[in-house]
Order: C-alpha cells, then sequence, then structure tokens
C-alpha cells in the first residue's frame, strides 16, 4: 500500500505601502471577486518552479496593476484554519509602492486604506495580520 501525503499549499501575501502625499501610513487592500469575499492583503497562490520572492511581485502586478519593490519578508502564517478552502502556508512580504492601485485578475476592487482605519470584513487571517504588522509584532 502506497503512503499518501498531503502537505500545505504555499502562498505568498503582500503588504503592500503606498504614499499617497496624506499623512499616517497607507496600504492597498483588495476586495475579493471569489470566495472567500472580503477585504484582503493582495497576494496568492506561489506557482511551481517560482520563487516565494518572485510569487509575491507577480501577485501584487496582477490584483494591484502596481509594481511592487519588496522591502524585507514580514512574517509566515501557518494555521491549518487560515484559508478555508485548504491548508495554506503564507509568507507575508512587506512592499512599496508608487501609483494609483487599479483592481485586476481575481480582485474586484483595489483600494488605499489608512492602517488605522481598515475595512471590513477582512477574508481569510488578514486582520490579524494587518494588526501584526501595525504592532510591530514581527
Amino acid at each position: 500500500m502506497t503512503e499518501q501525503y498531503r502537505n500545505p499549499v504555499p502562498t505568498v501575501d503582500i503588504i503592500i505601502e503606498i504614499d499617497d502625499g496624506t499623512p499616517g501610513k497607507k496600504i492597498v487592500l483588495i476586495k475579493r471577486r471569489n470566495p472567500p469575499h472580503g477585504w484582503a492583503i493582495p497576494g496568492g497562490f506561489v506557482d511551481y518552479g517560482e520563487t516565494l520572492e518572485a510569487a509575491a511581485v507577480r501577485e501584487a502586478a496582477e490584483e494591484t496593476s502596481l509594481p511592487v519593490r519588496l522591502v524585507r519578508q514580514f512574517h509566515t502564517y501557518s494555521d491549518p484554519a487560515r484559508d478555508p478552502r485548504s491548508h495554506t502556508i503564507s509568507t507575508v512580504f512587506i512592499a512599496a509602492a508608487r501609483g494609483i492601485p487599479a483592481a485586476a485578475d481575481d480582485a474586484a476592487e483595489a483600494r488605499v486604506f489608512s492602517i488605522d482605519a481598515l475595512p471590513e470584513p477582512m477574508a481569510f487571517d488578514h486582520a490579524l495580520i494587518l494588526r501584526d504588522y501595525r504592532d510591530g509584532k514581527y
């Protein structure tokens, strides 16, 4: 009998910091077109043969139409319940961008928000991730 191994799926999420000319720290969020619905940090699945960094840059561009510069790796989130579709492990990056986000791919909307005034509901565990980011946890 051959043993079947089940492994979590690798994903990336990108906290895109953007300077819109107003005071305070601003980030780009997307409103998801597909379930689970809600506001989310841009991100998605890592393709086979792709680095985490390349996936982060690609996903950010696909969902927000913004070219990003990765600043640093933030943290990895691995709670098996973080994504209702399957067990995923997400490596979160902080990135910088300029310009006006425009929704594309599976994003229905892309907007800039103050880190202190985030929309609801948030998808996945993104409220936790953004709280950790805002509070300087990692």
